[in-house]
């Protein structure tokens, strides 16, 4: 795991401000091989294996593409908040940018990576803004479970007999 911290105090014309960026990068390995953790990933409708989230609107077969906004809705708060598709190279990098308050603004990037080792995952989340500090208190036990909760989503797919 990686912290990363950052607090901006800025004086203009308007007056003072400050900002608060928080970054902390997560990792897991699998035993399921880069395929079957991408299209787990990238399943957009399917999030029950994620920690945060309860469900999305996305149909389900709907393949993920920068551009695309959809809404998903967490199991801390039933409130929709949206969700920007930034990047997507195929088996490798997935990025979004989470809106959900004023104040906060939330990046994603998740990483799928094939070693001798077996399948890295890597969760990566960036807070920014004057609430991150609240809010990362409030997801942070959450967050640090994601890159294991897919990796064991995708082993327990390869696990399942497939008839």
């Amino acid at each position: 795991m990686i912290l990363n911290f950052s607090f901006k105090f800025i004086v203009d014309r308007q007056g003072a401000s400050f900002q608060f960026s928080l970054a902390r990068t997560y990792r897991a390995v699998s035993s399921a091989s880069v395929d079957v953790l991408w299209q787990k990933l990238i399943n957009l409708a399917d999030v029950s294996w994620h920690p945060l989230l309860r469900c999305t609107n996305v149909p389900k077969g709907l393949v993920a593409k920068p551009g695309l906004i959809y809404q998903e809705v967490t199991r801390l708060m039933p409130i929709p908040i949206r969700v920007f598709v930034e990047r997507v190279r195929p088996g490798e990098l997935f990025s979004v940018r989470v809106l959900a308050i004023l104040g906060v603004e939330q990046r994603v990037t998740y990483q799928v990576e094939s070693t001798v080792c077996g399948t890295y995952v890597s969760y990566s989340v960036t807070l920014r803004g004057w609430l991150s500090p609240l809010v990362w208190w409030l997801i942070r036990s959450y967050e640090a479970r994601v890159a294991s909760e897919l990796a064991l989503a995708a082993e327990q797919v390869t696990i399942q007999p497939q008839g």
